[in-house]
């Protein structure tokens, strides 16, 4: 993500992704959707599973947990669809919850940990501390490459 300190203060949506908290810049977050039938594509990477229509725009649906490789899981009452609008690229990010907008001083945020998998680590901008739990501010810049490599 280009320069996340630049933003003061950071405003966050905090989402869970597994047992694992996540937060997507506010500024981005268009809008939070239930869960619902996803279209497949065929030929698609298993990142993107699909797509969804969204008030007359057709969404690529990215499954954040094969993103960040932790596994397919079941769709539950809670798993949702960030709608985000970033760097031009609309897409909706399918994650377990959403939990809450939070805003965080700049100065609180740690670089990413450096024995962190660098498959998984290049999705990540750094890490903060919230309700004693780390939160790690997803890289849009990487996310969005890493999707537009398959195109």
């Amino acid at each position: 993500m280009a320069d996340i300190t630049s933003q003061r203060p950071l405003d966050v949506l905090i989402v869970q992704i597994e047992h694992e908290l996540y937060a997507i810049p506010s500024a981005c977050v268009r809008e939070v959707a239930r869960h619902r039938a996803i279209t497949p594509i065929p030929g698609a990477p298993r990142t993107l599973p699909g797509i969804i229509s969204q008030r007359g725009s057709i969404l690529p649906v990215a499954d954040m947990r094969l993103i960040l490789d932790l596994g397919l899981a079941e769709v539950t009452r809670a798993t949702r669809l960030v709608l985000i609008n970033y760097q031009e690229s609309d897409l909706a990010l399918l994650v377990d919850a959403v939990l809450d907008l939070e805003s965080f001083p700049v100065e609180i945020v740690e670089p990413v940990p450096a024995a962190l998998d660098l498959a998984r680590a290049r999705f990540l901008a750094g890490v903060v501390q919230f309700e004693g739990q780390p939160v790690a501010l997803l890289n849009l810049d990487e996310l969005i490459a890493s999707l537009r490599d398959w195109e």
